[in-house]
């Protein structure tokens, strides 16, 4: 059975319930929990709590001993490359290696204006995705890494501890254009599931035309919960090894189940417990 982790909501929950959810989902056998990267509330309320997903998943890490911990996804725009750089390689030293980093443009203008991030069109984000990707792994080497590119740069920048194995970069791709990026940076890609088949033609013409194989690079699909059927009915919850053996076969490679709220998470543990993850 190929992985499957939870992509806990950080929006309107505690940080207890956050990492107790993390402890459960490791004694239930799950491989991951991923937490969003915003800062305001995506509901109309905007006092509504969010937890800062860097800071929640080092917590995570620090009270699980085997799951591991990862954003989904990290907005670019959000950290410079060179300190979201040493923030993993920190946390992947505390964690005995068990982070990965999921990467992406970002979609929210509202949340970076309310916070004078730039907010450049999404073709320029791009870019910035693929570049951030080239610094990350320059640092990650400990350096002295150099690099020119157009939005970041460095001069014999050092970096220890060098992370080994390095976290994985899953980069976010709903768009051809993100699967394209993906293809030709990317550890992994990660994309919703109604957009997979369609996309998938697209990213592997991108891996031919880089010299890349399908190998190099972990399909990581994100499904979710209906809100119109009952829980207990639906394909994920009453038969969690069946749905997950039907997308491995579509060319998954890992399932996120994205984003699991207070309310759904008891059911996705009795689930699991019926799948046998924890065995």
């Amino acid at each position: 059975m190929i992985p499957i982790g939870l992509n806990l909501t950080s929006m309107g929950v505690s940080s207890r319930w956050w990492l107790d959810s993390a402890r459960c989902a490791e004694q239930a056998g799950f491989a991951a929990v991923w937490c969003w990267d915003h800062f305001i509330s995506q509901g109309r309320e905007k006092t509504t709590p969010v937890l800062e997903c860097w800071t929640t998943l080092a917590a995570a890490a620090a009270v699980t001993s085997r799951i591991r911990v990862g954003s989904f996804v990290t907005n670019v725009m959000n950290r410079h490359p060179a300190v979201l750089a040493r923030m993993l390689a920190t946390l992947a030293d505390q964690s005995g290696g068990r982070v990965d980093l999921g990467l992406g443009v970002g979609g929210n203008p509202a949340e970076m204006g309310a916070y004078g991030i730039p907010f450049p069109p999404s073709e320029e984000r791009t870019e910035i995705v693929g570049e951030a990707v080239a610094v990350l792994r320059a640092l990650w080497s400990g350096g002295p890494a150099d690099y020119e590119g157009r939005h970041f740069r460095l001069r014999a920048a050092r970096a220890h501890p060098v992370p080994s194995p390095a976290p994985r970069i899953i980069v976010g791709g709903e768009t051809a254009s993100g699967a394209r990026l993906a293809a030709r940076v990317g550890d992994g890609w990660t994309t919703n599931g109604p957009d997979y088949d369609r996309l998938l033609p697209i990213h592997t013409a991108e891996l031919e035309r880089h010299g890349r194989t399908r190998a190099d690079v972990v399909h990581v699909v994100a499904v979710k919960l209906a809100r119109d059927e009952p829980l207990e009915r639906q394909p994920l919850v009453a038969d969690m090894r069946g749905f997950v053996a039907a997308w491995q076969e579509r060319g998954a490679d890992e399932i996120v189940v994205s984003w699991v709220r207070p309310e759904q998470l008891e059911l996705l543990l009795e689930a699991a417990a019926r799948a046998g993850l924890g065995r």
